[in-house]
């Protein structure tokens, strides 16, 4: 391996024999370890930035599109339906295009696409802060209202877009570890996904505060940190993986994800990524419904929910960098599904305790639960998407890492469409509100039955 890249920890016996030959060829072109800390930044910044703008919008988008659909008379119904597919556009996005940015990365490299992302990012956060000027007192006419929304869909679309370089940045990070420092790296957009979560709601919060409840606001804080991120990005980031002119293959783009998932073992692993997402999905999306029914928090309590879940994103991503020196992927990956499975089986029991017994001293004991479920299901979260990230690098073609990683991440996409709306389903179909916990935890065992298939980074 070529001394550029990133020390290893250490070689583990099980990882000896999936390097392939041509991840050592990809190490010859690898950069120098100052360009390799540098891209390594860049990439962190650039899904950090991604969850952040995705954070801070996340808590206030409902009530701030709440008037103009009130103005165009639509029932409860239709409202809800309005406000699903301005959240699940952003993730619908991400699943049509990662795939495509991850092959045009392997095309024509890193660099361009992330920056590509970053200022797209600026662009459409900034049409988010416009829609929401759009006056929407006393009484918006049909036509303002219509503006707004279109707007309002317009920014989540093109984030959404700009937000799908997940993969890339993945790929990014392949070209610059080494197969045993793989899962390290990848540790890295966990970190960066949970400051992010952590951060976004947070500075929603400071910046409705700090420009005096404006709502233009929080759009204009995402697209100005957007700007920052492009700004450091142009300025530091040295291309990974220079132009390869990969020719450009015959199939479609459907055809082309259908041969990625029948690499071996890809496949499975996408599968259990999609799983593992869906349930864990389902719980973000009815949390802070849970926390308003079962324990009467505001929308300020909730962004402090939210803050402290991505603290627990945060911190534990920064314990699986360590823990992955020492254990092989494979089984940081079963023992995050474990621990998800048993925090949202937990949060199943909290719910379905608190409509059993509703009492002031109950629902005390039972907040205390909830909270320590989310940290256990938050943690175990945080070491499934280094993990599966490292296992299907290790075992994509160095040449097509962007493609493969990027159809991983579109997955994840996916399963962040389904899961909201399943977990939105099922939360009204019972009193208690425990059914979104209890199908995400039968998923999850169906993800652990599917362990054993899983081959590479045994021990």
């Amino acid at each position: 391996m070529s001394a550029a890249r990133v020390e290893p920890a250490g070689e583990r016996p099980d990882e000896t024999a999936s390097r392939a030959a041509p991840d050592s060829a990809a190490s010859r072109a690898a950069p120098n370890d100052a360009a390799s800390r540098a891209a390594l930044l860049v990439v962190f910044l650039t899904v950090f930035i991604d969850l952040l703008g995705f954070g801070i919008v996340l808590p206030v988008m409902p009530r701030q599109a709440e008037p103009f659909l009130d103005a165009l008379g639509l029932s409860p119904a239709a409202q809800g339906a309005a406000i699903g597919v301005l959240f699940s556009s952003f993730s619908l996005m991400q699943f049509l295009f990662s795939p495509l940015w991850g092959r045009l990365s392997d095309r024509i490299g890193r660099r361009p696409m992330l920056l590509l992302s970053l200022a797209g990012s600026v662009i459409f956060y900034a049409v988010y802060a416009l829609a929401v000027t759009v006056p929407a007192t006393p009484v918006p006419s049909r036509e303002r209202a219509a503006l707004a929304l279109g707007l309002m869909l317009l920014s989540r679309i093109g984030a959404g877009i700009a937000g799908a370089s997940v993969g890339t940045a993945a790929a990014v990070i392949a070209d610059c570890t080494t197969p045993e420092n793989r899962a390290r790296g990848m540790a890295l957009i966990g970190i960066a996904f949970g400051g992010g979560f952590t951060l976004g709601p947070l500075l929603a919060y400071f910046g409705l505060a700090l420009f005096r409840q404006q709502p233009w606001g929080v759009g204009a804080i995402a697209s100005a940190l957007s700007l920052v991120a492009l700004v450091i990005a142009a300025t530091v980031f040295r291309e990974t993986r220079p132009p390869q002119g990969v020719p450009e293959r015959p199939r479609s783009g459907l055809g082309r994800m259908a041969t990625v998932l029948s690499m071996p073992g890809v496949g499975t692993l996408v599968l259990v990524y999609f799983l593992a997402i869906v349930a864990f999905a389902g719980f973000e999306s009815t949390v802070a419904r849970l926390t308003r029914t079962a324990f009467g928090m505001d929308d300020h309590d909730n962004f402090l929910v939210f803050a402290f879940i991505g603290a627990m994103l945060l911190v534990a991503g920064g314990c699986y960098r360590p823990l992955a020196k020492r254990f092989a992927e494979r089984r940081l990956l079963g023992g995050g599904v474990l621990l998800v499975l048993v925090g949202i089986g937990l949060l199943g029991l909290v719910a379905w305790w608190v409509y059993r017994d509703p009492s002031a001293g109950q629902a005390v004991a039972a907040k205390t639960v909830f909270y320590a479920a989310a940290a256990v299901a938050v943690a175990g979260f945080a070491a499934i998407n280094p993990s599966v990230s490292a296992l299907i690098s290790k075992q994509a073609d160095p040449a097509r890492q962007g493609e493969v990683l990027g159809v991983n991440q579109s997955f994840a996409s996916l399963g962040r469409i389904v899961g909201p709306f399943l977990g939105s389903f099922l939360f009204g179909l019972h009193a208690s509100h425990a059914l979104p916990f209890v199908v995400s935890a039968a998923l999850l065992v169906g993800v652990l039955a599917l362990m054993p298939r899983l081959t590479g980074g045994a021990r």
